[in-house]
């Protein structure tokens, strides 16, 4: 496999029972790249994002991360490239956003390790970066939806990963929390060449943030490339089933998608 993939996926399958998630995908990523996962719900997003996380196996198929095949890497080597947002992030209880942002140095340093003068300053950097500082004393649980997706973000910066894996990171937030979540990914994608594959249910969101759309239906690639390529009715029709017009934005051009007929 060629070492400037990020993920490589050749003919990835995930079956339980005789039910099958996922079926003979396909993929190369690249790195420094946003791509956006989309398609109706159950087509397999939540699967293959838990699989490039390595929070599951899969039953047929292969998966390489920069060359190497997904599960020779060491678990530590492995989160120190990849960080993963799971679509229900468990609770913090009683811990503030710096200490949350803390626990992404783990993989640094493990549970017995000391926290240095170099963990530190990248738990800095989180915070700067996504604008937590003022609110790095506060409880997490006393946040809003909005200002928690960032403080997970922080935690995942300051593990210093090449790659964010983020299922549904906007699922629970008002359209303004979702621009500046998604805002906050790109600009951090610009700023640091980080990788990122975020599962989306807009498909107009998934068009403004990211470089390429991936769409899966029934557990299969049916579609991979730049948002214009996509944004068209009869792909968007295949994707989800529906009629599907497409008109452009009013202020920048851009193909915005909508259902034709209920």
């Amino acid at each position: 496999m060629q070492h400037e993939s990020l993920f490589v996926l050749d003919t990835v399958g995930v079956e339980i029972g005789a039910r099958a998630l996922l079926a003979d995908v396909a993929l190369r990523l690249e790195p420094g790249k946003i791509y956006g996962l989309v398609g109706a719900n159950g087509s397999g997003k939540s699967t293959l994002v838990k699989l490039l996380a390595r929070q599951s196996r899969p039953t047929s198929g292969a998966i390489w991360f920069e060359g190497a095949e997904i599960d020779a890497l060491p678990p530590r080597a492995f989160a120190r490239a990849v960080a993963y947002m799971p679509q229900f992030t468990p609770p913090a209880e009683g811990m503030t956003v710096r200490e949350l942002v803390a626990l992404g140095r783990f993989p640094w340093h493990g549970a017995f390790g000391r926290f240095g003068i170099e963990d530190g300053a990248k738990v800095a950097a989180a915070l700067a970066d996504t604008g937590l500082e003022p609110l790095a004393d506060r409880l997490v649980d006393t946040l809003s939806g909005g200002e928690r997706q960032r403080a997970w973000l922080a935690m995942m910066l300051a593990q210093d990963a090449r790659c964010l894996l983020l299922d549904e990171p906007t699922s629970a937030l008002d359209i303004a929390h979702q621009v500046e979540v998604l805002q906050l990914v790109k600009s951090l994608n610009r700023a640091r060449g980080l990788g990122a594959v975020v599962v989306l249910h807009d498909v107009n969101m998934a068009a403004r943030l990211c470089d390429e759309i991936v769409a899966l239906k029934g557990g299969r690639l049916i579609a991979q490339g730049a948002p214009a390529a996509l944004m068209t009715p009869v792909r968007l029709a295949e994707i989800y089933d529906l009629p599907m017009g497409i008109f452009p934005h009013p202020e920048s051009g851009e193909p915005i998608g909508y259902v034709r007929d209920f």
